[in-house]
């Protein structure tokens, strides 16, 4: 188990402002490195030493030397990222779950930001932003050809601090400036409840270092009001990722002890490696185990496990390791499709790398890359269908993305026309008063995939898509 504890993991999409990403923890940079191209480093070191000297006003050394890492690093793929002091600091406080910033988790479209989904309860939450929202500006700086790094550098800041956003709302056809008041945001990753007598509803909306206690603290308080529990939610829909180990946890809380939860493998010998339902794949070093103090019963409870599109990760870990043991059912959209490894290295005591390192696979052998986790019942999103589904951004859709390894990929021609239809319904949903639009609060009696799942656990008839088909990769050509 050694090189185990190298690659432990955090999994996800999008970046919260500031910080959520997709990630191994490794606490020591490798000291071996392979035969340098001597031609193309003479190169670099000649365009540096020309643009220092040449240039039209004097540049910064560092800046050089930072911005020409990043650059290389960023042409590898969307996940790979390089870490300066800030953003370091930046990320392992978001691995935490708190870090001071407005609290919102974005990802960039069309050279925008993109407000993937306020985190409840945050500065942005209060403030009215809302999912799909564009920010264009903030404070005086146009985000237009800024990077999401840069992006969340300026949306961060010190706490009870101003920063101004400029949004571009798509539905309202309007741009207006929120202010808001910079604060520490604590995410709360874990919500649930008993949503009717028998039947329980746990969500997690991020894999953090406390969603396992937090599940189990949850799941015993769904237990102690409901012992004889007949059916349980497991919501992942919207969950971006987070830390491989609590994928891990989650998984083996449902799954009997000592399977195959998931498989990592790259090119170094510590990316080829199997996480098994067992407290040593997932428990940190001088930590109890926290699934110790969970119910027998759950083990075996029916379950019902809701994703979606924005489903990403380590989600994507967990509903396909308890959909290949046929735990539960998954019901839904297809997700997202993030199935790749990002390592950090130290490059020093403040500085370091993010680098995809291995691909990852289900029990069975299946790379979600670039495809996803296809549910076994596809559910729409509400009862007049799945009808902005296609407006989502997949991994398939990102900008240098990392395909999936099990054969060729091509662009889905259907995509584009899908979404276009979904743009028109956008339009006219956008004449309805506000109150009409609002999509319904996961967890509620209106939330139509939740009652889907609970019907399907009484035995009950589940409104099927009529709509909704697997994303295929088209036939090889010959």
């Amino acid at each position: 188990m050694g090189h185990k504890l190298k690659i432990a993991g955090w999994v996800s999409i999008g970046v919260v402002a500031g910080a959520l990403t997709t990630v191994s923890l490794q606490t020591v940079a490798r000291g071996t490195f392979g035969p340098l191209p001597l031609e193309e480093m003479q190169q670099l070191a000649a365009v540096f030493n020309m643009v220092k000297s040449d240039y039209v006003e004097p540049v910064d050394e560092k800046k050089l030397i930072t911005d020409a890492i990043s650059g290389m690093v960023n042409s590898l793929d969307p996940h790979s990222q390089y870490f300066d002091k800030k953003t370091f600091k930046e990320f392992r406080e978001g691995t935490a779950g708190r870090f001071v910033g407005v609290g919102i988790e974005i990802t960039q479209e069309d050279g925008l930001i993109k407000v993937v989904s306020p985190i409840e309860g945050s500065p942005a939450f209060r403030a009215g932003l809302k999912t799909n929202d564009l920010i264009t500006r903030v404070d005086d700086t146009a985000v237009k050809g800024l990077s999401l790094n840069e992006a969340v550098k300026r949306m961060r800041g010190e706490p009870n601090t101003k920063v101004i956003l400029t949004i571009f709302r798509k539905d309202e056809n309007r741009t207006f400036p929120v202010t808001i008041v910079r604060e520490e945001i604590r995410t709360v990753s874990v919500r649930g409840k008993v949503v009717e007598p028998g039947y329980a509803w746990i969500r997690l909306s991020q894999f953090q270092e406390r969603t396992v206690e937090d599940f189990a603290r949850k799941v015993e308080e769904i237990y102690k009001q409901e012992p004889q529990l007949k059916g349980l939610v497991l919501d992942l829909r919207n969950d971006p990722g987070g830390l491989l180990d609590a994928a891990v946890a989650i998984s083996a809380a449902f799954l009997p002890e000592n399977v195959n939860v998931v498989s990592t493998n790259g090119q170094l010998a510590e990316s080829k490696f199997i996480y098994k339902a067992a407290p040593e794949y997932y428990l940190r070093r001088g930590s109890a185990d926290p699934l110790k103090r969970l119910p027998a019963a759950l083990k075996n409870v029916p379950l019902v496990v809701l994703v979606n599109e924005g489903s990403a990760s380590a989600s994507e870990i967990v509903a396909g390791a308890l959909q290949d043991y046929k735990r539960g059912t998954i019901m839904g959209n297809q997700t997202f499709g993030k199935g790749s490894v990002q390592t950090v290295r130290p490059l020093g005591p403040d500085t370091g790398l993010k680098i995809t390192t291995a691909r990852y696979y289900t029990p069975s052998g299946r790379s979600i890359q670039a495809k996803g986790i296809v549910p076994d019942v596809m559910v729409d999103e509400t009862e007049e269908g799945n009808l902005f589904a296609a407006l989502r951004t997949r991994e398939a859709d990102l900008e240098k993305h990392l395909n999936s390894g099990q054969g060729e990929e091509k662009k889905d021609a259907n995509r584009e026309k899908a979404r276009e239809e979904a743009r028109k319904r956008l339009e006219e949903e956008a004449k309805k008063p506000p109150a009409e639009r609002r999509m319904p609060e996961y967890g509620s009696d209106k939330d139509f995939p939740l009652v889907q799942a609970l019907n399907h656990l009484k035995g009950r008839p589940v409104m099927v898509s009529k709509t909704l088909t697997e994303r295929k990769d088209p036939p090889k050509e010959n």
